[in-house]
């Protein structure tokens, strides 16, 4: 049995507590409060440790001494690391996230999947794992010889190359083309044909596509800060060569069956609404292939090729029976050897204040690009409410930051595994858990620097506001861990925002500039507030948001 012992929540209760007693108290047939007592008679002294306390029905709470907190501060001060330790054992990580497709504009439902894809992977790699980008973008299908047909049109018509910035009007007229004239649908099914066996014609003409759409999704990424680069595109296309065989290795081993001329999986694991086992189609009849099909040959890729331990996914809640159903006959198939992990990181929808999915006002999709327009045009308006004197180029960084900033953080401080309200007033606000309240706290603690005339010194804590602020502090890298761990950036927002909050109080409590206060006092107090910062601006980078040293 693992006793656990974890990091107090109200320091009233120590700095670290056990439940270990209550824990063994139906096994061991006693009291938890004799357990205790038991516990902590045989606990040896240490200097580390100013006293132990038994509180309510058997919890043990620990309190450091405090000199000991200080020596442990400025460690962490030292250390480029912030205290946040690599990881023992690290492990070869595969992040399937942000995924669009190919002829169609990024809308904001892309918006979650990238920025807490973005946010774990920086978190991953800090930790030391080594993580491997997935992009695992829409470039494949029937639709595509619709798509390649209507391009070779528009550039005939034109004379010349073109630029496609208009996807949706490309897509909608492709459409209609197809729709409306049965010449260019013939011509459709024939690429599609042409494209699937290898044409060359027919290959140069996709690619063009996939260029045209993700050289516009890379500016979208470029300008939200997201690490993902055009090496990251694994397309649906990369698994098409590896389909026949997956479907022949799954009937070989007698995984698949043929039912009407398509080939089904049935897996006793999932019923249908008939209470019977579900049919997963990995072949049509008519000799297509689906997302099953591609998404097994994804999983014993990634495996093979990567040699990955764990696989995350980052897509919405409505997913997730395929991923279960993907992963559980890749599993029966041996595609995946034991304590690969295989985890689909769920998350909600993104509403508006109607509590509806959030859409334009006449209803219309929200295109990615038109949100962040806005979110600068808006934090433009409040620098000018706020009497900004930004100018230039400094003042177009900082509108970047906090716009970007606030729409990133907006979503990564929620629970990625429940809906949330998009609220421009909320996001862009400087009191609350949002962005610019983090990035302001950041600026507001460089200023203090600024002005004073003396350098950090040796931390000595003191008074309950610093004992605050130092455990805080020294909880740095729980957090990150568990972030990580639970692919949950709220949990990283949680901490950074309560500690901006400590700091605040302390700030207010512990005067570092005013007049009478001692030089040693002041370099303590300074070095508090300089590591304090140096947690902000880390952890907001691992949020893939920017700070500032002036707002």
């Amino acid at each position: 049995m693992k006793i656990r012992i974890d990091r107090a929540k109200d320091r009233t209760h120590g700095d670290f507590a056990t439940n270990a007693a209550l824990i063994l108290s139906k096994p061991l047939h006693r009291k938890p409060s004799d357990i205790a007592a038991a516990i902590v008679s045989r606990i040896p002294s240490s200097e580390r440790i100013s006293k132990i306390e038994i509180a309510g029905p058997g919890f043990i709470n620990f309190f450091v001494n405090q000199n000991e907190v200080a020596e442990q501060l400025e460690k962490m001060a030292s250390d480029p690391r912030l205290g946040v330790p690599l990881k023992k054992e690290p492990q070869t990580v595969v992040v399937d996230y942000s995924a669009p497709n190919v002829a169609k504009e990024m809308a904001v439902h892309h918006l979650r999947s990238t920025v807490i894809g973005d946010a774990i992977v920086r978190v991953l790699e800090f930790e030391g794992d080594k993580v491997i980008r997935a992009n695992h973008i829409g470039d494949w299908g029937t639709q595509f010889g619709m798509l390649i047909a209507y391009l070779e049109k528009k550039e005939n018509e034109l004379g010349t190359g073109m630029d496609l910035s208009d996807f949706e009007a490309f897509y909608r007229e492709a459409k209609a083309c197809y729709d409306d004239d049965p010449a260019f649908a013939e011509k459709a099914r024939h690429y599609v044909v042409l494209l699937q066996s290898g044409d060359e014609y027919c290959r140069k003409m996709w690619s063009k596509l996939v260029k045209m759409t993700m050289d516009q999704n890379q500016n979208l990424y470029d300008r939200l800060d997201i690490t993902l680069k055009p090496k990251d595109i694994m397309g649906e296309s990369l698994y098409n060569d590896m389909l026949p065989g997956v479907v022949d290795d799954l009937i070989k081993k007698g995984i698949a069956v043929e039912d009407q001329g398509a080939i089904v999986v049935y897996l006793p694991e999932f019923k249908n609404k008939d209470g019977e086992p579900l049919g997963n189609i990995i072949r049509k009849k008519d000799g297509g292939y689906l997302y099953n099909t591609t998404d097994i040959a994804c999983i014993k890729y990634r495996v093979e090729h990567f040699h990955a331990q764990r696989i995350l996914y980052f897509s919405d809640s409505r997913q997730h029976q395929h991923h279960e159903v993907v992963w559980e006959i890749a599993k029966k198939a041996g595609y995946v050897p034991d304590g690969v992990s295989y985890e689909h990181c769920q998350f909600g929808m993104m509403l508006g204040k109607d509590g509806r999915p959030f859409k334009t006002r006449d209803g219309g999709t929200v295109k990615l690009r038109d949100l962040l327009d806005e979110a600068e045009s808006r934090v433009s308006a409040l620098l000018d409410a706020r009497g900004s004197t930004l100018k230039g180029e400094e003042r177009k960084q900082v509108i970047h930051n906090i716009a970007i900033g606030a729409v990133k953080y907006a979503d990564l401080s929620k629970n990625r595994n429940t809906d949330y309200i998009f609220d421009w007033d909320q996001m862009l606000s400087f009191d609350g858990n949002t962005a610019p309240y983090l990035q302001y706290a950041y600026s507001r603690i460089r200023a203090i620097f600024r002005k004073a005339e003396i350098k950090p010194g040796n931390i000595i804590i003191s008074n309950d506001a610093e004992q605050e602020l130092a455990a805080k502090l020294l909880g740095f890298g729980e957090a990150v861990r568990q972030t990580g761990d639970k692919c949950l950036p709220n949990i990283l927002c949680t901490y950074l925002y309560e500690l901006a909050g400590l700091y605040m109080h302390f700030y207010e409590t512990c005067p570092v500039l005013k007049d009478g206060v001692d030089e040693k006092t002041r370099r303590s107090r300074l070095a508090l507030c300089a590591l304090t910062a140096d947690v902000l601006k880390q952890g907001l980078k691992l949020l893939g948001i920017n700070v500032m040293e002036q707002m």
